[in-house]
Formats: C-alpha cells, structure tokens, sequence
C-alpha cells in the first residue's frame, strides 16, 4: 500500500478539532509569492549552484517565491525576540548580551533540507542585522561506524539512537546559552563516517541554521533522574527545547523515494567514483542491480525512519513546507501565534 504521508500530518482532518479549525495558517503558493516584494534577493545563478544540493533542481525564481519571504519572516522573528530578551533584562535590571537565535530545518533523507538550510543561511546573513550565521548538520553528531557496529546499530543509521545525544544536547546547549567558542565534530559523506579530529568551530553567530534528520525530537518519555520534597522530578531535555524557529520540508514519500534513487544513481557514476568513497562498490555494478540495491536500503532503513521518527515531529514545527512532485513548494503552513 503506498504511503501518503497524510497519517499525523498537521494538514490531517484528523488532527483538526472542527471543519476549519487548525493550529496552522495555511497558504498556497500563489499566496506566498505575493508576500516575496517584501524582502530583498541577494542572490545571483552562481551563488544558487553553489547552494543547492545533488538532485534538487531549485532555481532562482523558486527561490524569489519561496525563500524572499521565508527570511523576511524569520528576521521579524529574529527582530522579535531580541525585543523581547531585552525587555526582559531590563525589567531584571541584567546587562545581558542576546543569545544566538536557533532556527531548525528537519525532514527526510533526499527532500531536500540540505539545500533549503543553506540557503536560509546565506540569504540570513546579507541581512544587515543578522551578518554572523552558522550552519551545522546533525550529521556531525552520528557516533562513528565502529561504535554503531558495536551496539548493532549500522542498520539504522540516521535513527534517533545512532547519534551521540549527550553531545548534540550539549552543543546546543552551549550555543543557546552564549558561549563564545562551541565546537561540532564533522562529518564525511566520502567515508560515510566522522573525521577524526575535524571540527566546526561556532563563535557566537547571530543566527544558527540546525539542519537534521531528527533535530525537532521531543525528550523521552518517562525519565525520571531526580527527587524533589520525596516527588520525581522530569530533567530530560531535548535539542528541540533550544529551537526558536523551526522548518519542516515535507513531500509524498514515493516523491522522496524516486529523488532519493536518482540522486543514488547520479552519486553512482560520479562522487561513488572516488577511491575513498565509503560506496564505491556501487560504481563498478549494473545500474539495474545497483538501483534495487538502493531501494531496498530505502524501504527498510529511510522510509521506516520517515515513518517511524521523523513525520511525526512534523506537527512541532513552526512553518512546513510542502513540495509537489517538481520539488517546488506548493504549500507553507505557518503555527499561529
């Protein structure tokens, strides 16, 4: 049976209370574009291939639809919450200087959010009052092969459990709070392992782009670690508790699968290529062979983990975008206030 992705969608009948009511505002794209005049595009064709990631086809006028209004919406709230803090701190009487703004950018394995979180963060940062911005994937935070191998996890790649959480929580954490030097361990997508020894160095931006595959996770459940007056007390904290803006780039799963295997098969006859590539078994077989090989990983590894982890926090995000089957954006819907 296909899967729809209709199942806890926030555009689900379902999940609504009553005919028309909704936690989100939706609008079309028609009506997304209309609000692009507001906001300026600095962005030129070299600046977009530079961007973009394999197998997304965006170019500029989707960008001047979609993203000119995007980071026009995300400085009023970058604009917002610094009034907001220091309103705050001078209520308090506390001299405190304003924490990075965190925006999430989550969703599935080939939808796209390589490319929509870079693009957020360069069109951020020709904002006058937002020029330091950061981007970090999740992917940094993966515990390496030889520890998933270990616990039995290589199988599940990319699921909640393969990441270092304590570290993820951490990083977050530190840059959330204003530390002035935070540190992110990197990630090879050749190797398809760690670096070891790399890092990406955050000093303090005004902005950090988070992008992930499971970046708007609640905590677990039913962790208890403390006891206060004789009462269990809930300390559990997730990445999620630190976003202040978060994306959700949503498509049909048979849409994500048919990009994910003609990225794989464009990957195959040019990155795969590589002497240290983790997958260059792949380049040497049939196309045919090699495609089966990559639906099946599909199936039982992205899909269950789209199905299983990653859909479900869709209903947390503060904006989600929905492409058609052309990757271009047919619908945003925004959380209302």
């Amino acid at each position: 049976m296909r899967h729809t992705g209709v199942v806890n969608s926030p555009m689900s009948p379902a999940a609504q209370s009553g005919a028309d009511a909704s936690p989100y505002i939706e609008l079309r794209r028609d009506q997304w574009r209309a609000l692009a005049s507001s906001a300026p595009l600095p962005l030129t064709q070299a600046d977009l291939e530079k961007l973009r990631g394999l197998g997304d086809p965006i170019d500029l006028p989707e960008v001047d639809v979609v993203y000119r209004p995007l980071t026009a919406l995300l400085e009023h709230f970058i604009t917002t919450a610094r009034e907001r803090a220091r309103r705050t701190a001078a209520f308090l009487g506390v001299d405190e200087r304003p924490t990075p703004f965190v925006v999430a950018v989550a969703g599935s394995v080939a939808v796209g959010k390589s490319t929509t979180a870079r693009l957020l963060a360069h069109l951020l940062a020709r904002f006058p009052d937002t020029p330091r911005v950061d981007l970090v994937t999740t992917d940094g935070f993966l515990l390496p092969n030889a520890v998933l191998e270990e616990r039995g996890l290589t199988a599940r790649k990319g699921f909640p459990e393969s990441y270092d959480q304590r570290a993820l929580l951490e990083f977050v954490t530190a840059v959330k709070s204003g530390a002035p030097r935070v540190e992110a361990p990197v990630y090879s997508h050749t190797v398809y392992d760690i670096v070891p020894g790399a890092k990406k160095v955050v000093e303090h931006p005004d902005v950090l782009v988070l992008e992930g595959l499971n970046v708007l996770q609640p905590a677990p459940r039913g962790r208890r670690v403390a006891r206060d007056g004789g009462r269990p007390v809930a300390s559990a904290l997730a990445v999620s508790d630190f976003i202040d803006f978060s994306i959700y780039v949503d498509a049909d799963p048979e849409d994500i699968r048919r990009w994910y295997l003609d990225r794989f098969l464009t990957l195959k006859h040019t990155a795969f290529r590589d002497p240290d590539s983790y997958f260059r078994r792949y380049a040497a077989i049939p196309d045919d062979i090699a495609l089966a090989a990559a639906n099946e990983v599909w199936e039982s590894v992205n899909l269950t983990n789209l199905r299983e982890n990653i859909a479900p926090t869709r209903g947390r995000a503060t904006i989600v975008l929905r492409k058609d089957s052309n990757h271009h954006m047919s619908r945003m819907l925004l959380r209302k206030a």
